[in-house]
């Protein structure tokens, strides 16, 4: 018995500090392998840009009485017609094409015993096979990074046509002339590859910033908190999906909530949000003050004012009558930072605030009146509601029973559309995004957790958004 209670006692401090450094995210991405067929395309384009633009050095050689130079060599054309993009277990993607072909032209000088002849040779490489895998990992400041590229690439046949006076004659050097261009293609596809990866994609994925100011009150934080998670079926990423107050960002919330746990394929992307996406937002305009506001003068309406004059005429006549044409004011303010709690049906801010009912006249301090406890729900982008209770006695909450209806209609005008204009979603949205449009999507209200699936297309290319990132930064830098 002791030596099991021992065990115990030596087991809870390590699975405590195991626990202690999970770190659950508040944002979680899986694309699908639908979603991939839509990569695929922009891949190949990608791809097929990047080979186009191989450079390729001049070739020199003698081959009995012939002197041969092969210069100005170019990629006129690829046609990539078996492709296929999907998910390595554990690793990343893998890009393979096979059974493709390229076309090319170069320029001829030869040169035989004292015939000299030049021109255009036409050339094709047939069987063109190219395996690419992609390791995709977290860097250092939690953005997605291609961390090495594994690459293959084989050509198994090339033939060339010349053309020109003795274009017939050389037809027996086109074996030589395309032993070595196969050599060098096949040692130039690699290369331009690792070199469209490593450094183009990685740099316009290295502009992407992971801590981003929302407005002028708060920012929010989107980094990756672990390598992506990859399977036969998906790639998930785990961001930290945590929004900061700017003027101190230090000071945020713990996440407790439950981790998102996406369990559908059907759409291309899918998104799911924590609690504590929502609760860390709303904490954060609760740092900042946002959620506090001072109804009076012309921000009253007549009819509120009437009715809080109305009320409260026979404390004020006992205060002083000479203040009763005082102005009167409706000072709101949350006291606690508001709640989301995700049910299947649906999102609930639950706030508390004190409502305090104060007459300011002029050349004397302000003279509280009323303070009451005010709890509201809101169920975002839906229905409100809330109840008030006096402070101070249980008869003033009767009294209070007229207020309830110009109360929630002025909160209806006033706090709802800040929760939900602040309610977040909209700010996971990057520079970046800009280039993809959602088609089709659904939401689904989960325990603890919201999962919106979509179906997408680009409305730019890959290129296109490196050169966007290129210029950007260029301009940053610039500034």
């Amino acid at each position: 018995m002791t030596s099991c209670l021992l065990s115990v006692l030596f087991v809870l401090p390590l699975v405590s500090s195991i626990m202690a450094a999970v770190e659950h995210a508040g944002c979680k991405i899986r694309i699908t392998d639908k979603g991939l067929e839509m990569l695929k395309l922009e891949t190949q384009k990608f791809v097929e840009e990047e080979l186009s633009n191989i450079s390729m050095p001049e070739m020199k050689g003698e081959e009995g009485r012939f002197q041969y130079t092969i210069s100005d060599i170019k990629i006129r054309e690829l046609n990539l017609t078996h492709v296929d993009l999907q998910f390595i277990p554990d690793i990343g993607l893998m890009f393979d094409v096979q059974n493709s072909s390229i076309s090319l032209t170069f320029y001829r000088q030869i040169l035989y015993w004292f015939f000299y002849d030049t021109g255009n040779i036409n050339a094709s490489a047939d069987g063109v096979n190219i395996n690419t895998a992609l390791n995709l990992i977290r860097d250092d400041d939690g953005r997605l990074k291609i961390n090495n590229i594994t690459c293959e690439a084989r050509i198994n046949k090339m033939r060339a046509e010349f053309s020109g006076t003795l274009g017939r004659v050389y037809d027996f050097l086109a074996s030589i002339l395309t032993t070595g261009m196969r050599f060098l293609l096949n040692k130039k596809i690699c290369p331009a590859l690792d070199h469209a990866a490593l450094v183009h994609v990685n740099g316009m994925l290295e502009t992407i910033p992971v801590r981003t100011e929302v407005d002028s009150y708060i920012g929010i934080d989107y980094s990756l908190i672990d390598d992506p998670v990859v399977t036969s079926r998906s790639l998930d990423m785990h961001f930290r999906g945590m929004f900061f107050e700017l003027a101190n960002q230090n000071d945020s919330l713990v996440n407790y909530a439950v981790d998102p746990i996406i369990r559908e394929y059907d759409r291309m992307v899918y998104l799911a949000l924590s609690e504590f996406f929502f609760d860390s937002g709303m904490y954060s305009y609760y740092k900042a003050g946002l959620f506090q506001t001072d109804i009076v003068n012309d921000k009253m309406s007549k009819d509120l004012e009437m009715l809080l004059r109305t009320t409260y005429f026979g404390t004020i006549m006992m205060l002083n009558p000479a203040i009763v044409e005082a102005p009167i004011s409706l000072q709101l303010a949350v006291n606690s930072p508001p709640k989301t709690t995700i049910k299947t049906s649906g999102a609930t801010v639950v706030m508390t605030a004190i409502v305090k009912v104060i007459l300011l006249p002029p050349g004397l301090s302000p003279v509280q009146l009323s303070s009451m406890t005010m709890v509201f729900k809101v169920k975002l982008f839906s229905s409100f509601r809330f109840k008030i209770f006096s402070n101070l006695s249980a008869l003033e909450s009767l009294a209070l029973i007229p207020l309830q209806a110009p109360l929630k209609t002025m909160l209806q005008m006033s706090v709802v559309p800040l929760i939900n204009s602040k309610s977040l979603v909209q700010h996971l949205n990057c520079s970046e995004c800009v280039c993809v449009c959602v088609c089709v999507c659904v939401c689904v209200c989960v325990c603890g957790f919201i999962v919106i699936g979509a179906n997408l297309h680009f409305s730019k290319g890959l290129r296109e958004m490196i050169t966007g990132s290129n210029v950007t930064e260029s301009d940053t830098n610039a500034i």
